[in-house]
């Protein structure tokens, strides 16, 4: 039996047709009584009656429910009734061979296979051979007539039960790869929903850890000073660290609803990049008495090269974490955030095709990293943020002592206006502390006793 034969396929093939059978049936059935009655020999009403009743019982009660519900016992007794039907009612009237038509056809498709199919329409027509012969009058040469009409009926059988069976096996092997195919396609849409489902539960991940988490650090070491201070009864000391406490606290909250709402950061909500990390860095130098230094080199935000939204929050959120690094481990006193946009084809972009790119380096006077360090949580998100954006990250000592992280990301596209030359707008601070580098004696703000090791 072939895929397509199979009990559960065969029966929805049956349902699917079974309406178009039984009309072909009745209506090809009602012909046959009516071409067996009007038999010019005069047949017996009665016992051609009874068979035609017989007949049609059979496939109401046998051949039909056996189709619909794919039962093999009620299919094979309903072809049984068939043959011995047939064979009466072509024994009682020589036009009853019209019959044959329905018994062919519903040979065909009732039988299990292509083999039992060829031998039920084989033993039909042997049966209805008998009465025939039988009734052929005319000598050897009528005889051999009525065989060669016989055999050539038997051959068109087969050769045409055939060639439907196998137009209609295909159309179910086509009916159940259709389902088989949308079936997949509804399980890939469910495998490609949990995936989105997961990427997104990863992306508000990492943007707790990047606005949050480093929120509520800034005020976990911003309350441990507080204690410290009022230990040491320096009581407007800590009177500001409390202020600033309510600054983070705030600035967490329109965070948390700027993620809620699915906005962009809060702190793009108010001006551009650079504004944003202008803030940036006056809250870590009061948080942390830090100087935070920004450094704008070419029209970022001009009329020249335009910075998209997403391309603004790697680069604000990649700042965000390399201060906070700088916070928990570094022992730095000064901290520069350069922020430049290189033209199109410059000798140090990489990774980033021909276009121009946005560098975005942050460089502490630290102790720099630790041999054996190990990447954190923060900073490989930052890795997937800015190769997702079709950028680059460089971590390593800064010359001279401290750490360095690099950055570079493609601008997103021109607008309309002349390109920046490399040393448009340069020095122009932005944000930045007293904008001096404070020598190794100048006076700081005290400050959280920073975490031991290196930059995750």
């Amino acid at each position: 039996m072939t895929t397509a034969e199979t009990p559960s396929a065969r029966a929805d093939f049956w349902e699917r047709s079974l309406q178009g059978w039984d009309v072909a049936f009745y209506a090809m059935t009602a012909l046959a009584a009516v071409a067996a009655f009007a038999d010019p020999r005069g047949v017996p009403p009665v016992p051609l009656a009874l068979a035609f009743a017989v007949l049609v019982a059979a496939y109401t009660l046998l051949g039909r429910r056996g189709a619909r519900r794919g039962d093999r016992r009620l299919a094979d007794a309903y072809l049984a009734v068939l043959i011995v039907v047939t064979v009466t009612v072509v024994a009682l009237a020589d036009q009853g061979q019209v019959l044959l038509f329905v018994a062919y056809s519903q040979i065909w498709y009732l039988a299990e296979n292509r083999r039992i199919g060829v031998w039920l329409v084989t033993l039909l027509t042997a049966g209805v051979a008998v009465p025939v012969l039988v009734q052929t009058d005319g000598g050897p040469a009528a005889l051999l007539t009525t065989v060669a009409q016989l055999a050539l009926a038997l051959a068109f059988s087969i050769v045409l039960g055939l060639w439907l069976t196998q137009v209609a096996e295909r159309g179910e092997e086509r009916a159940i790869l259709l389902e088989q195919l949308e079936a997949a396609q509804a399980e890939l849409a469910a495998t490609h929903h949990g995936a989105g489902v997961l990427a997104e539960r990863a992306r508000v991940a990492q943007e707790i850890h990047d606005t949050l988490a480093q929120g509520f650090t800034s005020v976990v070491m911003l309350a441990q000073t507080v204690t410290a201070e009022l230990e040491a009864d320096r009581t407007a000391e800590a009177l500001d660290r409390v202020a600033q406490i309510e600054q983070v606290a705030r600035e967490n909250l329109a965070e948390a609803r700027a993620l809620v709402a699915a906005f962009g950061p809060a702190a793009l909500q108010d001006g551009g990049l650079v504004e944003a990390l202008g803030r940036l860095a006056r809250r870590f130098e009061a948080e942390t008495g830090v100087q935070v230094e920004v450094q704008v080199v070419g029209h970022v935000t001009g009329t020249g090269e335009r910075l998209g939204k997403d391309t603004e929050v790697v680069l604000l959120r990649a700042a965000q974490e390399a201060l906070a690094n700088v916070r928990k481990h570094a022992h730095a006193r000064r901290v520069v955030l350069h922020l430049a946009l290189d033209p199109a084809g410059a000798a140090d972009a990489v990774d980033a095709g021909d276009g121009p790119q946005v560098r975005l380096e942050v460089v502490d006077d630290g102790r720099g990293l630790p041999a054996g360090t190990v990447e954190g949580v923060g900073l490989r998100g930052m890795r997937d943020r800015v190769h997702a954006g079709g950028g680059s990250v460089e971590v390593g000592d800064a010359p001279g002592g401290g750490a360095r992280v690099l950055l570079r990301l493609p601008v997103d596209g021109p607008r309309t206006g002349s390109r920046p030359g490399p040393d448009s707008g340069a020095g122009s601070a932005a944000g930045s502390g007293s904008g001096a580098v404070p020598g190794p004696d100048a006076p700081r703000p005290p400050s959280p006793t920073p975490t031991p090791g290196g930059h995750p």
